[in-house]
């Protein structure tokens, strides 16, 4: 493709709205434009990456033996209503009407549509075990898009869904994914981490997350340099701190005028914030949910949220609800006489001696409360783990890290296979539900993940896989009619053994030229300039800081070292 006819919009100055590296370097680089919030355009350059994963996800998927089909964009409500995932969703989902009244959704993902497919489809066990995927455009109305194409209203995924008779057939194909999305990172330069999620909010049984390490990422977790054990924030564990034991002393409710913060309350009794319990009061749906924390500790949502059996609506209560909860203002909450539907004590607390908590009165603070004898609750594990909390599996110091989650994989057994009635004829005769796995994968995101990982101030450096182009020639004078000869030699060359190939045939300085290929990223720049006189040109690797000069009978050979390098086949 000559450069001349192409539609390129590079920018030399970064979009005042882009905040990470990927975000920006996309819009610079012309690969994507925003039409609105959280909705992007792909360009003919991006587009041809986009492609291009696509294509190492769909290899890795037939490889696994699974069967592409294509889902529709829309889904009736019922099917969301059946699996009880339209209230989970609530605002996100972009809903809307046929011309009959009918309410339909934009498909936030499809599980429901792979459900409905096996239910209607699979009759027997002699169908299983059975795996079906497809690359597809899903949408979620967020509420605060951010990072470009990172946290998006509209996203490209790859979905699996397997099919199987029982948990050990489910084994095997959750096995197979995990390898296959593993090849897939591999195959796309990115190097990824695979983290413990949390599986209890969507059903599953088990539930990983790819994640890619970056300061920019959304994603919280928590690793151990040890072992290795790693998990998103959500559902990482930590041993919790023991109380040092002390004798019960008696309650003492102590004046504590404009006190509210736990800094505050630590400087007016001179001690730590380590001898503090906050109670922190949440509204549920229609439930009131207290949770106490140590008053150093930040609280787990997604904890309480499964300790409470789910909640579509979870929000820290208002005021007024505070004020019914503890008969004071904001500040002075404490689970003595409390009124709320759920009181949860994170174990750390119970395991404290004399700490203080709120007096649910204004103005007034409890001492020396110990749990049992002046609390009662739900004792679990509330609270976010932190750095330098000891790991569950070896007890060495725990590391906080912040990651891209780019894939997500789950046994999700027979939650949908339940609500939607999708059974199969056992071999036993009898009628069973079938064994459900899900695996995501965020195209756009694994390309925004990817470009985090390799970029550098000039631009973007694809791997030689996954470059929009793998060449470019350029001619730095086209007004050089020896130059122009040998440029197009050398790229009609290119083309005829299947290299994808740019020739920059811009009237642009050749300065100009660099700036917007370097941005770009193609791997492998062919420069004729004076050098071809002495039947040189110039062999530049994006990645490299250094040109080469080579001979103009070397190039093909040349190029084709740097694919095999890079294990691609001309």
């Amino acid at each position: 493709m000559k450069l001349s006819k192409m539609l390129i919009s590079t920018l030399r100055e970064v979009p005042t709205e882009a905040e990470v590296w990927s975000h920006k370097l996309m819009l610079r680089a012309g690969m994507i434009k925003k039409m609105s919030s959280g909705v992007y355009n792909y360009m003919p350059f991006g587009i041809k990456v986009i492609k291009k994963i696509e294509e190492i996800v769909r290899g890795e998927m037939d490889s696994a033996n699974a069967q592409e089909f294509l889902a529709s964009m829309l889904l009736t409500s019922e099917l969301l209503i059946e699996s009880g995932r339209e209230n989970i969703f609530g605002e996100e989902l972009f809903k809307l009407k046929d011309r009959h009244q009918r309410e339909l959704c934009l498909a936030p993902t499809h599980e429901e549509a792979f459900a409905d497919i096996a239910r209607n489809e699979i009759k027997s066990y002699k169908q299983l075990p059975l795996n079906l995927y497809q690359i597809q455009t899903a949408y979620r109305d967020e509420k605060t898009p951010r990072f470009g194409v990172i946290r998006s209203r509209e996203f490209i995924m790859g979905e699996t869904c397997s099919f199987d008779e029982n948990n050990e057939g489910l084994d095997i194909s959750y096995n197979k994914m995990y390898n296959a999305y593993n090849n897939i990172f591999t195959r796309c330069s990115l190097k990824c981490k695979d983290v413990e999620a949390d599986a209890a909010a969507s059903g599953a049984s088990a539930s990983l997350e790819f994640v890619v390490k970056s300061e920019v990422g959304e994603e919280e977790i928590i690793i151990c340099s040890t072992c290795g054990y790693a998990a998103n924030m959500e559902n990482a564990p930590s041993n919790s701190e023991p109380g040092e034991k002390e004798a019960f002393k008696e309650l003492k409710k102590t004046l504590t005028p404009n006190v509210k913060t736990i800094e505050e309350l630590a400087k007016f009794f001179n001690t730590t914030n380590k001898k503090f319990a906050k109670t922190l009061i949440f509204k549920a749906d229609d439930r009131v949910v207290a949770v106490m924390v140590r008053g150093d500790r930040q609280l787990n949502e997604s904890k309480v949220i499964n300790a409470i059996g789910g909640a579509v609506k979870f929000e820290l209560a208002d005021e007024e609800t505070v004020m019914r909860a503890t008969s004071a203002e904001i500040g002075f909450a404490g689970p003595i006489g409390i009124v709320s539907d759920i009181l949860l004590v994170d174990v750390e607390v119970a395991s404290m001696y004399n700490f203080m908590v709120g007096a649910n009165d204004t103005g007034y603070h409890y001492e020396n409360v110990n749990y049992e004898r002046d609390i009662k609750g739900g004792v679990g594990d509330y609270r976010k783990a932190a750095q330098g909390d000891k790991c569950t599996k070896c007890g060495s110091e725990l590391t906080l890290d912040r990651g891209i989650e780019v894939a997500h994989i789950m046994k999700l057994g027979t939650t949908y296979s339940q609500s939607m009635g999708a059974t199969f004829i056992g071999q036993d005769g009898k009628n069973m539900p079938l064994v459900m796995g899900w695996y995501g994968i965020g195209i756009d995101r694994t390309m925004a993940a990817i470009i985090e990982q390799h970029h550098d101030e000039n631009g973007i450096k694809w791997p030689m896989a996954l470059a929009p182009y793998q060449v470019v020639v350029v001619p730095v004078s086209i007004k050089d009619e020896e130059q122009m000869r040998i440029a197009v030699e050398i790229y009609n060359s290119l083309k005829q053994i299947g290299v994808e190939v740019l020739m920059d045939d811009r009237n642009e300085r050749v300065g100009v030229k660099f700036k917007d290929l370097d941005l770009i990223g193609i791997p492998i720049r062919i420069t004729i300039g004076k050098k071809i006189s002495e039947g040189s040109v110039e062999f530049k690797l994006r990645c490299a800081e250094d040109n080469e000069i080579i001979e103009i009978g070397s190039v093909i050979d040349r190029i084709k070292q740097e694919f095999a390098n890079n294990n691609i086949t001309l």
